[in-house]
């Protein structure tokens, strides 16, 4: 049974729970917009890290459901069908098909990949919003926003163009300019015009339903800052950065045809905000798939955790937890490992640049390969920070590591095993086993618990570079025993050659284990060599010297990677060139502003200016472009209003230089006195820069 608290009696006390032991754990992977393919981008931020944890958890028999599913209603998927001429629906259904069979062809093992067009999630987000309603947790707000007047419309901000007022982009959207970046409102917009009809914006008022966010800030400073100060720093410190600057109420709801009606008798022509439906969308593919969904939504002692792209952060730990809150009932997010963003050769990836590496050409392209691609996208994930992925690394991961290392240890011990042993598992001799038989062991094990703890606590690289270093210590192992050696004499050293390989075997045993959740065809694969049942994959049975049987005969070997050539990748690197769309020309850059008239000598004396470092920066409330600065001068610290907040972030300006007009006299803006201005420049693409010394100065140092 569900249950909310009346909108009065909101209780942010946190119920303490043994985190040390689940029953069960409910894994989702953020939706995809079903506006378009997914890219390497999208499984190295969430469906990879997500997959390889599941994968294990399941090695682990532990009760397990991995939830994903497409996103299909919002602003993204109503510009795509207003292109390409087709109704909404028909852009969903296409690309709910490329993208599930994408996902499907790289091992991403979900249990259920739903849709949020389905009935059943239609009916499951209504009623989440009609109980929030009931219990009066919602705010009614009339506010204006911009109407199309011959579509007989409201605009997103997204249907609004215009010529952007930075670098003059005459095809800037609403909300941002894609050619310098800078984040825009439709008012900033120079001669705006509808996307549907090519006319005018007109400000029409319309009635909204609002979350007030600012009501649950203290419930999830004490759940997320103060219970969760082991989530990853990216997440942590954006989290932190929100709930500092103050949260504000959001709207719910959108003016929209395209969507889940907002179930209220006066709300024609209203949808839920897509960001209040989309998460949603984890609970009704759960009823989807169980009968006993609330098991795992509903029960405390469920492990909830949320894999997602750091541009998600938002919602999943702030908005969407608020929501549940505020419903009853539900489960919190036991963790949220966010990834940051994969570039490609350098350069950010663009869907509307076609910039990207498509997954479901990977799978045309390199068939049968897709473990290569999980490898390397594994090994380069972009966990603390955005990294890069390049065609030549991909090469050179997979011939120096996958092929020499990996593939090159399992296929000499199979074909040695052939050789000298006829085929079959050799015994294991005691009276001549010795220290580096044991040895081999004891390191066995230390890289077994070395995975579990990586893997435990989502830092999949260095798990997956310790399963590596396993094939590394057996490549070591054969090397050093070198049974092409005894089998000179190999009468008198059999017992010798069999110790050796029948400890290869096993350690090739323990490979397909530990390879599993990253690998899952390559493990599949030693299986089928070993001639062992999937059941030995179980992640109780690593660290094991008794995984295949003494006298048992193998199949014959095979390569598991090979090298992969040079024409092979500056194929993909041509194609991936040659399929960049160019961006609109530029417009030539604006003629830097001529000379103001000549001052006096003693004018400019007059200006007391001083060299300053930001202390601590954070958000104007209902002011999009300012920050609230307090800046150290040395002999006291200022509060200063700067409008740099479409420019820079708070977090990634404190102990920022800057060079302070110190004299100016305060001006109240947002009613906040500000003591003084900084001096910025403009690049060309309209980028503000600060005005600062080049080394690091003592705060109050004049400016000459």
């Amino acid at each position: 049974m569900l249950f909310a608290l009346p909108k009065d009696k909101i209780d942010f006390k946190i119920i303490s729970v043994n985190m040390a032991k689940f029953n069960r754990y409910l894994i989702t992977a953020a939706l995809p917009y079903a506006n378009g393919p997914v890219h390497i981008g999208h499984l190295a931020g969430c469906y990879l890290p997500a997959d390889i944890y599941v994968r294990y958890l399941r090695a682990k028999k532990a009760d397990v459901k991995f939830i994903g599913g497409t996103d299909e209603h919002g602003v993204p998927i109503l510009i795509k069908a207003l292109k390409e001429g087709v109704t909404p629906q028909d852009i969903v259904d296409k690309y709910h098909k490329i993208i599930s069979e994408s996902l499907s062809d790289m091992g991403i093992s979900f249990d259920i990949f739903s849709r949020t067009t389905k009935q059943i999630h239609h009916e499951t987000a209504a009623a989440f919003f009609k109980k929030m309603y009931d219990d009066g947790l919602f705010e009614e707000k009339e506010t204006e926003q911009f109407y199309d007047e011959v579509a007989k419309v409201f605009l997103a901000d997204r249907y609004i163009v215009g010529t952007c007022p930075k670098c003059g982009n005459p095809g800037a959207y609403g909300d941002q300019c894609e050619r310098c970046g800078t984040s825009l409102s439709p008012d900033d917009l120079i001669s705006p015009r509808s996307t549907l009809s090519d006319a005018v914006p007109v400000k029409k008022k319309t009635k909204h339903w609002y979350m007030p966010l600012q009501n649950y800030e203290p419930f999830l400073k004490e759940w997320l800052l103060e219970g969760h100060k082991e989530w990853k720093n990216n997440v942590y410190g954006q989290c932190k950065s929100w709930l500092d600057s103050g949260l504000q109420s959001r709207a719910m709801t959108r003016d929209s045809e395209w969507g889940i009606k907002v179930p209220l008798p006066d709300a024609e022509g209203k949808v839920l905000y897509v960001w209040f439906d989309a998460p949603i969308g984890y609970i009704s593919a759960t009823k989807e798939l169980t009968p006993h969904w609330e098991d795992y939504w509903c029960k405390e002692d469920t492990k909830l955790v949320h894999f997602i792209g750091k541009d998600n952060i938002v919602f999943h730990c702030i908005i969407f937890p608020s929501m549940l809150k505020a419903h009853g009932g539900f489960v919190l997010p036991e963790n949220v490992p966010a990834n940051e963003f994969l570039n490609i050769e350098g350069d950010k990836i663009s869907t509307s640049r076609n910039w990207a590496v498509w997954v479901h050409d990977y799978v045309k392209d390199f068939p049968g390969q897709e473990d290569i691609m999980r490898y390397v996208l594994c090994a380069t994930a972009p966990e603390t920070k955005d990294n890069d992925f390049s065609w030549k690394d991909f090469q050179q991961r997979n011939n120096s590591e996958l092929t020499a290392i990996y593939s090159n240890f399992v296929y000499r011990t199979m074909v040695l095993v052939h050789k000298y042993c006829n085929g079959k598992v050799p015994p294991f001799h005691m009276d001549v086993k010795d220290e580096v038989d044991d040895k081999l062991l004891s390191d066995l094990l230390e890289s077994k618990k070395k995975i579990e703890d990586a893997l435990e606590n989502y830092r999949f690289r260095e798990a997956l570079a310790e399963v590596i270093n396993v094939a590394r210590l057996g490549n070591v192992f054969l090397q050093g025993k070198a049974p092409w050696t005894l089998a000179k004499m190999q009468e008198e050293n059999q017992k010798l050659i069999d110790n050796c390989l029948h400890l290869c075997l096993q350690l090739t045993a323990n490979l397909a284990i530990l390879s599993n959740p990253f690998m899952p065809g390559t493990s599949k694969k030693i299986c089928h060599m070993l001639k062992v049942v999937d059941r030995m994959l179980e992640w109780e049975n690593a660290g094991s010297l008794k995984l295949v049987n003494t006298g048992y005969p193998m199949r014959e070997p095979q390569y598991l990677f090979t090298n992969i050539e040079d024409d092979k990748i500056q194929e993909q690197v041509e194609k991936l060139h040659a399929g960049l769309v160019k961006p609109v020309e530029a417009a030539p850059a604006p003629e830097a502003a001529p000379v103001k008239e000549d001052i006096q000598y003693d004018d400019f004396a007059k200006l007391d200016l001083r060299v300053g470092t930001i202390i601590e920066a954070e958000k104007v409330k209902k002011a999009d472009k300012l920050l609230k600065l307090l800046v150290d001068i040395g002999t006291e610290k200022r509060t200063v209003v700067s409008g740099i907040a479409l420019h820079y972030s708070p977090e990634e300006i404190i102990g920022k230089q800057v060079t302070l007009v110190a004299n100016l006299a305060p001006r109240k803006m947002k009613g906040i006195d500000s003591q003084g201005m900084i001096l910025m420049a403009e690049d060309a693409g309209g980028k503000l820069v600060f005005v600062n010394p080049d080394v690091q100065t003592a705060p109050g140092s004049e400016v000459r």
